[in-house]
């Protein structure tokens, strides 16, 4: 197998009063695109303005392509980061903008010029070289610092929320772009965010911390799937999580009773017992306005509280006994036409096999 690009290894970072970074291990492998992913506060920024030698080290190691960063000052790391705030230089063009690392760090005149050329083509900026920032739109601007990001050629790119300050449209059309770039380019990619689908829609593995650790390491789908604890599932996209304790076992699962659910069993590997929830994606849900029939369906009866329309789809919570709160995706076809108004009686139901057992 190759060698890691970057190896974080019992990584803890404290602050007064604060563990900033607790106790942090994973690998991250050459040409990855690699997320941290997380709320506000835990941690994310830290470990990456530590791999870029921004932040003074606290205990553990971190190692790039090899190498021991500790003592290593930022501007010798290979490595390069993108800001939020793209901190591009207003009084200079885009190709001087692109240029003045190469300058300043003494990179011949005669080898900056192809090497800017070559960055701006990257980023599809070639034909605005000689505008000025405020000439250029904020996705524009965004591709000017990575472009000067890229010039560098560092081993690693760090991306801190680079995204964020774009609205809504731009911001996945800009995804769709980092994620290109990076399969072009064939660099490591570490992108922090605290946008689920950001993470999602670019990335190869995602890391997601909460209070400074890292909870679950996974690709996209897994993390969505099969997500390990309720704080995974609960911030990688929607979900139910229903309270439920666990009462027995057998080869066709595990029996549980559910708050407004009563007796259920759910197929599950591994040991389960005491409190757990058991979660399922809204879109794995269906709704009637009749009773299903018998059979191996999970199904609660329930009141339409709110109907919030999205086009395509509807996200429709109903309450149910117990006070069993559910969403429910459907789509707005002609099926569901009629059924989705306030204070409907329905039957919300999905298969045992769309329902996960979670023990933290």
């Amino acid at each position: 197998m190759a060698r890691p690009i970057i190896s974080i290894k019992n990584v803890t970072k404290r602050y007064p009063g604060v563990v900033a970074v607790d106790d942090v291990s994973f690998d991250i492998m050459p040409n990855e695109f690699f997320a941290l992913l997380g709320p506000s506060g835990c941690g994310k920024t830290t470990l990456l303005r530590m791999i870029a030698g921004l932040e003074t080290s606290g205990t553990g190691d971190i190692i790039v392509d090899g190498q021991n960063m500790d003592g290593v000052p930022a501007n010798q790391r290979p490595v390069n980061m993108v800001f939020q705030s793209y901190a591009v230089f207003p009084h200079m063009s885009v190709r001087d903008n692109v240029a003045y690392g190469l300058k300043v760090t003494g990179v011949a005149p005669a080898e900056i010029k192809p090497r800017v050329e070559d960055a701006l083509e990257m980023v599809q900026m070639g034909a605005m070289a000689d505008r000025k920032p405020d000439q250029l739109s904020g996705g524009q601007r965004q591709r000017v610092a990575l472009a000067r990001a890229l010039v560098k050629r560092p081993k690693v790119l760090l991306l801190d929320e680079p995204l964020s300050a774009l609205d809504a449209k731009l911001r996945e059309h800009m995804q769709l772009e980092l994620a290109r770039l990076q399969q072009v380019i064939g660099i490591t990619f570490i992108i922090v965010t605290h946008d689920q689908d950001e993470a999602l829609s670019m990335a190869d593995r995602i890391a997601v911390m909460e209070k400074g650790a890292v909870r679950q390491i996974a690709g996209p789908e897994e993390l969505y799937e099969k997500p390990h604890s309720r704080f995974v599932a609960d911030f990688i996209g929607k979900i139910n999580l229903i309270d439920a304790t666990v009462s027995g076992a057998s080869q066709a699962g595990v029996t549980c009773q559910a708050k407004g659910l009563g007796r259920v069993v759910v197929p599950h590997d591994g040991p389960a017992s005491g409190t757990v929830s058991l979660a399922v994606r809204p879109e794995k849900l269906t709704l009637s306005d009749k009773a299903p029939s018998s059979g191996p369906d999970i199904s609660a009866k329930g009141v339409i509280r709110d109907v919030a329309y999205y086009g395509d789809v509807s996200n429709v919570f109903v309450t149910c006994a117990d006070g069993l709160e559910l969403a429910v995706n459907v789509q707005n076809d002609r099926a569901a036409a009629g059924l989705l108004e306030n204070g409907r009686e329905v039957y919300a139901s999905w298969h045992p096999s769309d329902t996960l057992i979670l023990q933290e």
